[in-house]
């Protein structure tokens, strides 16, 4: 095989044409000449202006582009065992929007899907089924199954709230934003230690202050609306028959 030393461009003076390699006298002799008009012929290259080659190369560059990214074309079988698969294994409610983002679909048709498989879920009666709660959507054990789950997986043992907590818990979600005070005024107690421990097990957050006292206020969180299987607070039960008429009188009145 014959070696290259150095390759140099051509040189065009007065019409003549010049070798654009040079190679070592041993291999000169075994290469074709290569020469300006050859390499203008074959690129279409105008040796006065090279105005010519700069257009093909332009247009060479744009057909190598990569083609725009499409969209992820999936069957509805395909979709909906995905949609499946991602559910069971999510640790908190997924939206329609991270799903739609994960799996490269239309948001409306990630919706149709969940929907329509809450639905066969729920005619099948099976074991559980999938709920909108929280702004997302999770699969749950349905609640008639709830005394075997419970066995299985706390062998008997439960951690509740206490009285107090509960009570606590129950101002905060339908008085909220609300601050201890008057969470403490509706109960009769000092509340301190138990909104400190419902902020601790994130049911319950600081959300600003009070403009007139600065004092703290707070308002249940999604892991609250997650545990009672809600998807915002205006579905929580009325509370309304339940209070006497002149509640916030008294609140008002023990500040």
């Amino acid at each position: 095989m014959p070696v290259i030393d150095d390759a140099e461009a051509a040189v065009v003076d007065d019409g003549q044409e010049v070798s654009a390699v040079d190679v070592t006298e041993e291999s000169a002799s075994d290469l074709p000449e290569v020469s300006v008009v050859d390499v203008a012929e074959a690129g279409s290259v105008d040796a006065s202006g090279g105005e010519a080659a700069d257009a093909d190369v332009l247009f060479a560059v744009d057909n190598l582009q990569a083609p725009a990214d499409e969209p992820v074309v999936m069957s509805e079988n395909e979709l909906r065992g995905a949609v499946e698969a991602i559910l069971l294994i999510v640790d908190e409610p997924a939206s329609e929007m991270t799903l739609a983002q994960v799996l490269e679909q239309p948001v409306d048709r990630v919706r149709v899907v969940l929907e329509e498989i809450s639905r066969q879920y729920t005619s099948m009666g099976l074991g559980f089924d999938l709920r909108r709660v929280a702004g997302g959507w999770r699969l749950y054990t349905r609640p008639e199954y709830a005394s075997y789950v419970e066995k299985f997986v706390l062998d008997g043992q439960q951690v509740r709230l206490t009285q107090a907590a509960l009570e606590t818990l129950a101002v905060v979600a339908y008085k909220q934003p609300v601050t201890r005070s008057r969470i403490s005024a509706i109960r009769g107690v000092n509340c301190d230690g138990v909104v400190r421990t419902l902020v601790t097990r994130g049911l319950i957050e600081e959300v600003g202050s009070e403009p007139e006292s600065g004092a703290f206020l707070y308002r249940t969180t999604t892991l609250f609306l997650e545990k009672l299987g809600l998807d915002n607070v205006d579905q929580l039960p009325p509370l309304a028959p339940f209070l006497p008429d002149d509640i916030d009188e008294i609140a008002d009145a023990q500040r």
